[in-house]
């Protein structure tokens, strides 16, 4: 049976190990500490936790403040709240000066579920992976968030990390090596490669499998980090593999199959490649509320779309 873990618990708990860790390191989150799970940080580290309450353009501002004075901060609110109300803050305050803050957005795309599609953010990719100096992050399990919320603590530079909100199982153990803008190439099936992200990463493994019985082999790419993006595998798989297959919670325009696809552009006249992508998530409509795995389905982002799109 799969250990099922949120990766806004994963979250949580990797950033009050990096409290101890590294004395610079400031949270600062907007009245949903319990529900992005930085409170676990702040029962720690009481002093330099800040709730800044419904301001989450005040804080987003403050922490670009507190990165001018060498701290670290981690700023977290939800998806909606953090690319969508607080962007200009984020592109002018903190992108602009390439100041060294972490934005870290839990709740993310539809399955956020019953709370509705004014907040399932599925814009924010695209948002984020547009302003220059801003690098993109979307976790698939426990292993990967613990691996990202620490290792950003060492880079430079703006980071968002796209967080959710549904339980999922935990897909690697923990000698799995991950880099930043390097994918995990899981399986080396040539039949197709299916990218896949963040949540959608354990649909793509659940198609590899029930493929496997029909005895059809695909390779699926856990895709982690969306800028900068791993053109080399991408280029590796186009040349490798029959079918390309992107899956996200997320619209499709904008997020990781248009990533996907501006690589394939840019780099097919000096490969030629013959493989297509099909892009499945949100096909440019607003969510709805309701059971996030029926919205799944409604929404075609599911290991038996992924089939169907094979066979």
């Amino acid at each position: 049976m799969d250990i099922l873990k949120a990766t806004r618990q994963s979250y949580g708990e990797a950033l009050a190990e990096l409290g101890e860790e590294n004395e610079d390191v400031v949270v600062l989150d907007a009245d949903l500490s319990g529900a992005t799970k930085t409170n676990l940080f702040a029962k720690r580290f009481p002093k330099r936790f800040f709730d800044m309450g419904i301001a989450e353009q005040d804080m987003m501002s403050t922490a670009a403040g507190m990165a001018t004075c060498g701290k670290i901060p981690y700023a977290s609110t939800f998806a909606m709240f953090a690319a969508g109300r607080a962007y200009d803050q984020i592109r002018n305050s903190i992108c602009y000066p390439n100041l060294n803050v972490k934005i870290c957005a839990t709740h993310a795309g539809i399955t956020v579920g019953e709370d509705g599609a004014t907040h399932q953010m599925i814009e924010d990719i695209s948002l984020m992976r547009t302003i220059p100096n801003m690098t993109v992050i979307s976790t698939s399990d426990d292993v990967q968030t613990k691996w990202a919320v620490k290792q950003i603590s060492k880079i430079k530079g703006p980071v968002y990390l796209r967080l959710g909100r549904l339980s999922v199982p935990i897909i690697y153990d923990e000698k799995q090596k991950f880099e930043i803008g390097k994918a995990v190439q899981i399986g080396d099936g040539t039949d197709a490669t299916v990218f896949a992200t963040g949540v959608t990463v354990q649909e793509a493994l659940k198609a590899q499998k029930e493929l496997k019985n029909k005895g059809i082999n695909i390779r699926v790419v856990d895709i982690h980090t969306i800028k900068p993006i791993d053109k080399d595998m991408i280029i590796k798989c186009a040349k490798e593999t029959k079918k390309l297959i992107s899956i996200e919670d997320h619209n499709i325009i904008g997020g990781l199959g248009s990533s996907i696809s501006e690589v394939l552009t840019d780099e097919y006249e000096n490969n030629k490649f013959q493989a297509e992508l099909i892009r499945l998530g949100i096909k440019d409509t607003f969510g709805k509320s309701g059971n996030a795995k029926e919205l799944m389905k409604y929404f075609g982002i599911t290991a038996e779309k992924i089939i169907n799109c094979i066979i």
